[in-house]
């Protein structure tokens, strides 16, 4: 009988302590659960507090993907401000070196335009890829020049379109200022590095004032990214050596003319600087850069990556 009432009594105790044991599992599990939930808060509110203003300046190549990028940014970060403008690759980096800017936006890096001193104090950012393409008048009817054609064209020495298959036209040549990026890429990878005559008269560093005048002026040439060719009609691109500047064929290593879009700053740069850099990186953003004509830099072919790093 006390047997009995000893085996009742442990299976009691078991119970009891079963049930304690639940509830702390329990209690456990709430407390990790609600400070999960602090932590996210916390976060979800550091980021909306996100402030200050950041100013960009330089590659004109780049200004469209990075206005698009502020206006999206400061959308979602109302306390922020995001100012970019242009002026060329050169002069962003000359601004962001003497902390005149936030961010230098550029075509080239940095040790292409500045001292080597003032390069290595920048801190490089690659936020993209971009593809340069010559572009004519859209009635002129010349679809691809070699890269010997090019050349000629734009170091002056073919003045007339009936000399590289085209109609009896003086050649325009609309240049860009030695501080460009855009210029410097095109040197490199179009022009086989010659040096690009100059006409001052048309020249710009503004891609959209540099094709209304393509577009106005009949045997007008000049070269702009891809990106300020998404939905216009008013000029035609050319090919080089039979190969159409397209994003598939810059991923694919065919069409050589390209080079990685860079936002350099000071330093690590604010909060609210990196900030901005990180969201125009990341996934959030990465939809546009396809739309807007830029390229994905992880989809650039293994050939066309090492074609770069040759040169």
């Amino acid at each position: 009988m006390i047997a009995s009432v000893t085996a009742c009594g442990n299976s009691t105790n078991q119970a009891q302590t079963e049930q304690t044991q639940a509830e702390q599992t329990q209690t456990t599990d709430t407390a990790q659960s609600d400070a999960q939930a602090a932590t996210t808060a916390a976060a979800a509110e550091t980021a909306a507090k996100i402030s200050g203003t950041v100013t960009a300046a330089g590659s004109s190549a780049l200004l469209p993907l990075a206005q698009a990028a502020a206006e999206s940014f400061m959308d979602a970060n109302p306390d922020c401000s995001v100012v970019v403008n242009g002026g060329g690759s050169g002069e962003g980096l000359k601004q962001v070196s003497q902390g005149a800017v936030d961010i230098g936006n550029s075509d080239v890096e940095a040790e292409k335009k500045l001292d080597a001193a003032a390069a290595k104090a920048l801190t490089d950012h690659q936020v993209c890829t971009i593809t340069m393409a010559p572009v004519v008048n859209a009635a002129l009817g010349v679809k691809n020049l070699t890269t010997d054609q090019l050349v000629s064209i734009f170091t002056g020495k073919t003045t007339n379109w009936k000399d590289v298959g085209g109609p009896d036209e003086a050649i325009m040549l609309v240049t860009r200022p030695s501080s460009s990026g855009t210029r410097a890429l095109f040197k490199t990878w179009a022009l086989n590095d010659a040096e690009e005559a100059s006409n001052e008269a048309l020249e710009t560093d503004d891609s959209g004032t540099l094709l209304e005048t393509v577009s106005n002026n009949p045997g007008a040439i000049g070269y702009v990214a891809l990106s300020y060719l998404v939905n216009n009609d008013k000029v035609a691109t050319v090919s080089i050596d039979g190969v159409a500047p397209t994003l598939e064929n810059t991923y694919n290593g065919t069409y050589k003319v390209w080079g990685y879009e860079h936002m350099y700053t000071n330093g690590a740069g604010s909060d609210a600087t990196q900030a901005f850099i990180n969201y125009m990186t990341g996934d959030q953003f990465a939809s546009q850069i396809e739309k807007m004509g830029y390229g994905v830099a992880t989809k650039m072919s293994a050939d066309a990556v090492a074609a770069h790093a040759a040169k």
